[in-house]
């Protein structure tokens, strides 16, 4: 049954040591504005807007961007919806890191000069005066760790920035403890917030990482929950890729999801999906919320009927068998985790 934005109502969670709560399911916007190869915007400005809209109906209050999200776009769209509403019930979250100069090497990475310049940008395409939550969209290993944790202090001490975070760094959880270490020696503030990519097919994280981050009281809002389309079911191991499919054609997704591995996988999401009365993509979302040590999945989607789906997400409820049924449907040293 087809359910309204509005017949939702997603709930807050702790964002771990920051204090704060997030909804139980965030709002990516990596898709705003963007290009594909044959120069077509992905999602335009109006169903942008649709689907700020949609998410906020359904009770969702933290937003998740980037500056470079397209070229700026999205956060500028972020920023025209915002006004008229109440910001203060918003958590907004950007990232900063990839080149935005040709031939400028100084406006890429999280050198200081960098990261002055990105911040009064971004807050002035998303018109206002701080952002929730601040990124580094990646390590900066040209850029000191004391350097860049006293540059993020002082945003945080001005007021531009609430908290900080820290965006697919999986090989470098031990950078971010060794930057948190100085931030907290010096009484500056350390990262609070990890995004790495996590889902059912994607188990990297499981381990160390989100070990470390338990015992740092760290929250984890992994991004890439639905595995790049994959486990919405809407590839067959026995079928042809979709023509229109130029990610799925590619050989690193192929290599990396098209598996039979995976299809067995998907064999039991499916089998699940069929028990609970929902889709593979709402199971896949509803694992990863019972998944120790995960604050907030982050979803996007293209269209409002795809964001709905994915936010009803939120209300599946899966016995802890499902739950492990699911997480040894992958196999490998971490399936019993």
């Amino acid at each position: 049954m087809t359910r309204s934005p509005e017949e939702l109502d997603l709930d807050f969670v702790s964002l771990d040591g920051t204090g704060i709560h997030t909804s139980e399911l965030q709002l990516g916007t990596w898709r705003f504005g963007k290009e594909n190869d044959a120069g077509e915007v992905e999602i335009d400005e109006t169903r942008a807007k649709e689907l700020l809209d949609a998410y906020d109906a359904a009770g969702g209050r933290y937003i998740d961007t980037a500056d470079v999200y397209g070229g700026g776009a999205s956060e500028e769209w972020i920023g025209e919806w915002l006004q008229g509403r109440d910001r203060e019930r918003y958590t907004i979250a950007s990232k900063i890191y990839w080149q935005i100069r040709d031939g400028d090497p100084n406006s890429r990475g999280t050198n200081r000069k960098n990261v002055r310049d990105r911040i009064d940008a971004l807050l002035e395409r998303l018109d206002t005066d701080y952002v929730d939550v601040l990124y580094i969209h990646r390590w900066d290993d040209a850029t000191d760790a004391r350097e860049l944790m006293k540059t993020l202090n002082a945003l945080v001490e001005e007021g531009k920035v609430h908290y900080l975070g820290a965006s697919t760094l999986r090989p470098n959880a031990w950078k971010v403890a060794r930057a948190n270490e100085i931030a907290r020696a010096e009484g500056w503030e350390p990262f609070s917030v990890l995004q790495p990519r996590y889902n059912l097919v994607d188990r990297e994280i499981e381990g160390d990482y989100l070990e470390f981050a338990r015992q740092q009281d760290l929250a984890v809002c992994p991004w890439s929950p639905l595995g790049q389309g994959f486990l919405t079911g809407k590839y067959d191991r026995d079928e042809a890729l979709p023509e229109e499919s130029k990610v799925a054609a590619s050989d690193r997704f192929q290599e990396s999801y098209l598996t039979e591995a995976n299809f067995d996988l998907h064999d039991e999401l499916d089998a699940v999906a069929d028990e609970v009365d929902a889709s593979p993509a709402q199971v896949a979302l509803a694992w990863l919320q019972h998944r120790d040590g995960v604050t907030a999945p982050i979803v996007g989607a293209r269209t409002v009927d795809q964001l709905t789906e994915n936010l009803a997400s939120a209300a599946v409820d899966l016995s802890d068998e499902q739950v492990e049924r699911l997480t040894a449907a992958k196999g490998g040293p971490y399936a019993g985790l």
